[in-house]
């Protein structure tokens, strides 16, 4: 069957805001993320620290999901998951990511490009022991990535995991905790008028040395 070809050409949107100015930005791209993430916090409804994440297999082919920030501080951006889901098993074999962060309202965008590795088992156990029990029980329910013959089997396994836990806390399962994204380099994006929006990226080579800021061509 062939489809027609839909035009969206007409859907566009004016960027109006103040823009960046490399001269009143600090040298830590982390002031400005801070900054960007409480201002998205206050002014958009939902979740703001969704963030678009990418990885690649060793194949080299990318896929991508939503995940949500759990937290950031000079060691990298955190976020937890399964650890033998796909994005799991893409990260065992090729560190390497990117997360996207879109706040759309503001007319700003962020890119950040590096290495992830694990957060420790106390961290994780931290984090874990956080979550409302539901989600400590889907957790455990869940094979995460891998084929569901049918949903009524993984609320049998629900029902289950509600009754070995029935009473006592849920215990965090080994294949369950949180990564660490360290940034080598992250992009802020600022929507401009007609197209001519503001990009400043921080890079550094070696995560000891400073930051390097350029501004890019939009």
């Amino acid at each position: 069957m062939k489809h027609t070809q839909k035009n969206i050409v007409s859907s566009r949107t004016e960027y109006i805001s103040d823009g960046l100015e490399e001269l009143t930005l600090s040298g830590n791209p982390l002031d400005l993320f801070e900054k960007w993430m409480a201002e998205a916090e206050r002014k958009i409804a939902g979740t703001p620290n969704a963030t678009f994440l990418a990885t690649a297999g060793p194949d080299a082919r990318p896929s991508g999901r939503i995940v949500l920030l759990r937290g950031f501080d000079e060691r990298g951006f955190e976020f937890f998951t399964n650890y033998e889901s796909r994005k799991g098993m893409e990260l065992r074999d090729n560190n390497y990511a990117c997360m996207t962060f879109l706040w759309n309202e503001l007319f700003r965008q962020v890119r950040i490009e590096g290495k992830i590795h694990k957060l420790s088992e106390e961290e994780s156990d931290e984090y874990f022991s956080s979550r409302p029990r539901e989600s400590q029980i889907a957790a455990i329910a869940s094979d995460q990535s891998r084929v569901l013959p049918g949903r009524e089997l993984l609320e049998e396994r629900v029902r289950e995991t509600w009754r070995i836990f029935k009473g006592k806390p849920v215990v965090r399962p080994p294949h369950w905790g949180g990564y660490c994204l360290s940034p080598t380099s992250i992009e802020f994006w600022q929507g401009r008028p007609h197209r001519l929006h503001d990009r400043i990226l921080y890079t550094r080579r070696d995560l000891s040395k400073e930051w390097i800021v350029e501004r890019l061509y939009p």
